[in-house]
């Protein structure tokens, strides 16, 4: 681990924690966050932003200079379905857009608790089914997220897979959450050593988010979702964190299903540590492997 990654461990477990572990209502942890991406993430000089509106659901548009027209990332927010959006993660975006010569589409979909679910689910399906409609071709297309925006990214693969829509090309996720019971073990276990969430929490997220649904429900929880004929899968998350259990149970499934996974675990990173892709080294390293996965799965198009 870089002294800069340790550095940032630090300051995450003095500030980050504990201001999660007390933050009274989602408008407060929706104002710091847009707050906090502002001033701590920059985009790449030359990428372009911007908003639109796909299946009626407002999207912003992230491209690099000399994107490919017809590659596009369908990429979905974490912050535990009741906070984040397109601006907190467009930076990351774009420097991951420029390193595959890829468009990223990023949906503002519907939050909780004013939003329970299925609506994240609903808006998800709608982006990929309109894309669909409108040309862009599955085989071109790759979805994403990290964290509960992972989640999403997966639970609408297995719907995909479920009604025998197009498969996209693939579908990556930084520390995906999977499971809205929460039942492995580094729950738990790494309870402690996670340096962002605080897992007595989790409980009261799953609560605005489901509002009584039942979180076996594979459009919620896509560790039990059905992948049958999927695209490859690739996975990350940190060996500290407390939805490891999530990330590794999440691959045991995709395996035992068929689909290809690669399942990348980090020694002590923080919570989607690519986030913070302008502060540390690691982060830069996870996306440029990550771009190098999808070049290979989708590369460019002979017109590009």
């Amino acid at each position: 681990m870089s002294f800069r990654s340790a550095a940032l461990n630090h300051w995450l477990r003095l500030t980050e924690k504990p201001h999660l572990a007390r933050a009274k209502s989602p408008q407060a942890l929706r104002a710091s966050f847009e707050r906090k991406a502002r001033l701590l993430f920059r985009a790449p000089k030359g990428c372009a932003f911007q908003p639109g509106s796909v299946a009626e659901v407002p999207v912003l548009w992230v491209s690099a200079p000399e994107a490919d027209d017809d590659l596009v990332i369908l990429y979905f927010h974490g912050g535990g379905y009741v906070f984040g959006s397109p601006r907190t993660h467009r930076a990351m975006l774009a420097r991951l857009s420029s390193l595959c010569s890829a468009w990223s589409c990023l949906p503002d979909y519907r939050l909780a608790p004013e939003h329970p679910f299925p609506a994240a689910f609903d808006d998800a399906l709608a982006v990929y089914c309109d894309l669909l409609a409108g040309g862009t071709a599955p085989d071109r297309i790759i979805l994403g997220g990290d964290s509960a925006g992972g989640g999403l990214a997966l639970a609408l693969l297995a719907e995909i897979c479920r009604r025998d829509l197009p498969r996209p090309a693939g579908c990556f996720a930084f520390s995906p959450l999977t499971d809205l019971r929460f039942s492995g073990e580094s729950m738990r276990n790494n309870a402690q050593s996670d340096v962002v969430l605080p897992a007595d929490r989790a409980a009261d997220m799953a609560g605005m988010y489901l509002h009584g649904a039942d979180p076996d429900d594979p459009r919620a929880s896509p560790l039990h979702g059905d992948f049958t004929g999927s695209g490859p899968v690739w996975l990350t998350v940190g060996d500290t964190e407390i939805l490891l259990d999530d990330t590794r149970r999440m691959a045991d499934v995709l395996r035992a299903q068929g689909v290809e996974v690669e399942m990348v675990i980090e020694p002590d990173l923080p919570h989607v540590w690519p986030l913070f892709h302008g502060m540390i080294p690691e982060a830069r390293t996870t996306l440029q492997r990550l771009g190098q996965w999808i070049r290979r799965l989708a590369p460019p198009s002979a017109d590009s």
